[in-house]
């Protein structure tokens, strides 16, 4: 079993590390081997040791900012309930009732407690059981020493999220200035408001997605418009632990993607957290986004954008940048990232060389590099690379 973990192989080769030709200098690496984009063994080992042990993406803290204001949501294939408590405590449970395992909770709403629709057992919203039926007569049944089960939950840059692993550092150590940073660029984050989600079903595995958000190297074949938007010039990409920063001048001028005059943000500041969430504010008015690409097997993505805005009335302006993205850059990106999918299929493709540029610039592929690290130190943490 660990001989078939350690190497990539098709039909007609020797057995290869899945690691091989990866160098920790992007400017002599390969790219990440086709076969971690297509074997599914390396999707089961994903949502292992990527998924279920980082911070993952929730939503905004406007959804919980309430007592008993609660969202329930899957997180690497886990039922997840996160509820505000009454002491103004954010908590986060398996959804998962103690009685017989049915969840609990569905979608978002506020509620005072927590009932099981099953058997109505009943849960404080500290996780506590404080009422379950017809068991008074049951022996030495004690409620005060049933507790749903704890998940990890930081609200963190504006915006919540969990971890399923108990051991995990804090998103704020780990991150080092990532939440400086979004306090810098988009200062207002905590107050804007939910406005619409797009989603997107991808032909591809999300790693593929991932790597085509970390470099503009493609953007002025495949995105046009994008590059009249952003002063390609001033494009710059920084890599940091476990996240990296892009950085550009941008919305200052007509431009062929949509119209941004009297625009307040007048910068796009955007950054990737691994493994898979994706923060952005783009020109227009004060505004972020959120990304998240969610792999549904080992060939496919679920990806949604959520959009905050400042208030729950959009601007002309504020509906025609996000039909820029949903009409123009996505449908631009999602061909892109499905081609790929099926060029590694073949047997013409195993990996190719990473394109660097030391001063950093949107043109370069570091930040695809930088990615390919991480994946492949989960791959070693699972003694499979």
């Amino acid at each position: 079993m660990l001989e078939t973990q350690l190497t990539a192989q098709t039909e007609h080769e020797a057995p290869v590390s899945i690691a091989a030709g990866f160098d920790p200098d992007p400017a002599k690496s390969l790219s990440l081997r086709a076969d971690a984009y297509i074997d599914p063994r390396w999707h089961d080992i994903e949502q292992r040791e990527v998924f279920a042990r980082s911070w993952q993406w929730v939503c905004h803290v406007e959804s919980l900012r309430n007592p008993g204001d609660y969202v329930a949501l899957p997180v690497a294939g886990m039922p997840i309930a996160l509820v505000r408590g009454n002491d103004g405590a954010l908590r986060a449970f398996y959804n998962v009732c103690q009685h017989r395992a049915h969840h609990l909770l569905a979608g978002a709403g506020n509620t005072g407690s927590i009932v099981c629709p099953y058997h109505g057992w009943a849960y404080d919203l500290s996780g506590q059981l404080h009422r379950a039926r017809e068991t008074d007569h049951v022996r030495g049944f004690d409620p005060s020493q049933i507790c749903l089960q704890p998940v990890q939950a930081e609200e963190f840059g504006g915006f919540i999220y969990v971890n399923l692993d108990s051991s995990a550092k804090s998103l704020a150590a780990q991150s080092g200035e990532l939440g400086a940073e979004i306090a810098r660029w988009a200062p207002d984050v905590n107050d804007l408001t939910h406005v619409r989600r797009f989603s997107y079903e991808i032909a591809s595995n999300w790693k593929n997605v991932v790597d085509n958000f970390l470099e503009c190297y493609h953007c002025h074949i495949a995105h046009p418009d994008f590059v009249t938007l952003v002063e390609m010039d001033t494009y710059r990409v920084t890599t940091h632990g476990i996240y990296s920063s892009h950085m550009a001048r941008a919305g200052h001028s007509d431009n062929s993607a949509y119209d941004v005059e009297g625009s307040s943000v007048k910068d796009l500041a955007v950054w990737w957290l691994w493994p898979n969430t994706c923060l952005m504010r783009y020109p227009g008015r004060g505004n972020f986004s959120i990304m998240q690409m969610v792999p549904t097997g080992p060939e496919t993505t679920h990806e949604t954008i959520d959009y905050y805005f400042e208030s729950p009335e959009l601007s002309e302006a504020d509906v025609e940048s996000m039909r820029y993205i949903d009409e123009i850059l996505q449908p631009e990106d999602i061909g892109i990232v499905e081609s790929v999918q099926r060029g590694m299929r073949t047997p013409a493709f195993s990996q190719g060389r990473i394109v660097c540029d030391p001063g950093g610039s949107g043109l370069s592929e570091h930040g695809v590099h930088h990615f390919h690290g991480l994946v492949l130190d989960a791959y070693r943490r699972a003694g499979a690379a």
